[in-house]
């Protein structure tokens, strides 16, 4: 006689269990899924050997990056990347904008706002988001809840701001072209010391042209000015300023020299004369200049982006600064230190780790040697144009004791964006301060350390 086998049935707490596991097991693989998809290149803090600070000094932890907004992305112009779908990008973005947990984070080319924000929010960052008119992606500066509380916020329009007291309004303005770039600065408060300590802190993405010299260099000399201007305004000239962002020129650009305060080359007299232009934005009536831009015996014929088209020669009325005028302008705000010129200059031995003036000579009294190699790195460009600079206090003078190493060449051979290396063309850059007490405790470190070397 056959006997059937009755089958056995699971007890409702047995179903609950095994749920549960198989819930476990889809997230733990999900999570394994993420971190393969977020993986980058991990990047250590190099101590530059400066003291680090007493117990009360103000310290603050500093990280700038140009993230690559989703609307500008091109096959064609990055067509040795492999990463260049939104959602091939984000988690690598993320690990990247919050891996090495900075107090201020300044961001560049931020676009998809409903998904960057939220990441924020939730690693504990308080925001402000800022873009030129029409633009679809902008500049945020990020920082952390707990530490600071935004006091106010204030936009740079470079098409607005003037640079002569002189002439109508096109000629005060002094523009090259209407380029609709921004400059985003915000006071932040610290949340223990309240006014007696705080930060002023700026971004920028400077207009992108190669030829547009001149107009770079007057967009970075209005940055500053309104910086220190918004500093004395508020009454904080105790306070820091940071200016973090993508400024598209290299350290051995014309307006580099005049932010840090270097004397102006011959060379570089040579590459911005030619920026003396006005583009049909600024005057719609204007022509291309006759002077020929492109034809036989120019390897640049035909590409827009490496000459000046739609355009005329400047004339005086038009307001454009002189070289003179342009010197002037820059003496009259306080010139900027580079977190990363400054720091990386004073480690003794760099070990392979290149610099800028690794692959351009550059004179040995000339700042910008020690700026990284490169901050972008793609097919068709690889240069330095993002840095962390600092306006010190009237009554301090800062410590750069730590940076973010920069990526070895060799990492960025392939061309950016890249999976498991960067989201984005540009690479973040990142910088710890301290600000002594006083001027005098920050003199006498540095006779100690003088001492010592010697």
């Amino acid at each position: 006689m056959a006997t059937t086998s009755k089958r056995y049935q699971l007890t409702p707490e047995q179903v609950a269990l095994s749920e549960e596991r198989k819930a476990k097991k889809l997230k733990s693989t999900a999570l394994q899924q993420n971190n393969n998809a977020g993986r980058i290149i991990e990047r250590c803090w190099i101590p530059t050997g400066l003291q680090s600070g007493q117990q009360g000094d103000q310290r603050v932890k500093v990280f700038t990056w140009n993230l690559l907004a989703q609307c500008l992305v091109r096959r064609e112009l990055f067509p040795t990347s492999d990463c260049l779908k939104a959602n091939q990008r984000e988690q690598m973005l993320y690990r990247e904008l919050l891996s090495t947990q900075a107090d201020i984070l300044c961001l560049q080319e931020v676009d998809r706002l409903e998904k960057i924000i939220p990441a924020l929010n939730k690693a504990g960052y308080a925001h402000h988001y800022a873009a030129g008119p029409g633009k679809k992606h902008g500049c945020l500066i990020a920082f952390k809840k707990q530490l600071y509380t935004m006091i106010s916020a204030k936009t740079i329009l470079y098409d607005v701001e003037e640079v002569r007291s002189d002439g109508d309004d096109a000629a005060r303005r002094g523009k090259s072209f209407e380029t609709k770039n921004i400059g985003s600065l915000v006071s932040l408060q610290s949340n223990t010391a309240g006014k007696a300590e705080g930060l002023i802190v700026a971004t920028t993405h400077l207009f992108w042209h190669p030829r547009y010299t001149y107009e770079r260099a007057r967009q970075a000399g209005i940055l500053v000015r309104e910086t220190n201007n918004f500093r004395k305004e508020l009454d904080v000239e105790h306070w820091p300023c940071i200016i973090g962002g993508d400024f598209n020129f290299a350290p051995d650009d014309i307006a580099y020299s005049l932010l840090v305060g270097d004397s102006i080359l011959s060379e570089q007299k040579d590459v911005i004369t030619p920026s003396y232009v006005v583009h049909m934005s600024v005057d719609p009536s204007a022509v291309p200049d006759p002077r020929p831009e492109a034809g036989e015996g120019n390897e640049e014929s035909g590409d827009p982006d490496k000459v000046i088209t739609s355009a005329r020669a400047a004339t005086p009325s038009d307001g454009l600064l002189s070289l003179t005028e342009l010197s002037n302008f820059f003496a009259r705000i306080p010139s900027l230190r580079s977190a990363y010129d400054v720091g990386l200059a004073r480690i003794k031995n760099l070990g392979d780790l290149q610099t800028f003036g690794s692959r351009v000579n550059l004179g040995s009294d000339r700042r910008g040697r020690y700026e990284p190699e490169y901050t972008s790195y793609t097919h068709y460009w690889k240069t330095t144009l993002d840095y962390i600079f600092v306006l010190d206090p009237i009554d301090r003078e800062s410590n750069v004791v730590a940076l973010l190493s920069p990526h070895r060449t060799k990492d960025l051979e392939h061309g950016l964006p890249q999976t498991g290396v960067s989201s984005s063309d540009h690479v973040s850059l990142a910088a710890e301060f301290c600000w002594s007490r006083d001027k005098l405790t920050y003199k006498v470190n540095l006779s100690i350390e003088a001492e010592t070397e010697s």
